[in-house]
């Protein structure tokens, strides 16, 4: 299993949209929890939810694409751009 960085960034103006999907979104990732280490929103200078981010752990890239591909914030049009980078724990630890 590898460790992955999943960053989403919204839209401009997506606040709305993803506080309509959200429940579903937590659902989600919910019934993907063992893949899911960290997560949270990203935050703007205001203090609103404006993108997302996940530490993953998965056996490959593919693993990670298919997750972020059925996400609700990612079908409904929340996110403008998606990076996943493969990441390595230098300082701490995850449990």
């Amino acid at each position: 299993m590898s460790l992955f960085v999943l960053t989403c960034i919204d839209r401009s103006g997506a606040l709305e949209r993803r506080l309509a999907v959200r429940e579903q979104h937590l659902a989600y990732v919910a019934q993907h929890i063992a893949l899911v280490r960290l997560a949270g929103p990203l935050l703007d200078a205001a203090g609103d939810m404006a993108g997302s981010m996940f530490i993953i752990e998965a056996p490959n890239l593919a693993a990670v694409e298919t997750f972020n591909a059925g996400d609700p914030y990612r079908t409904a049009g929340v996110f403008e751009r998606v990076e996943i980078r493969p990441w390595k724990v230098t300082v701490g630890a995850i449990a």
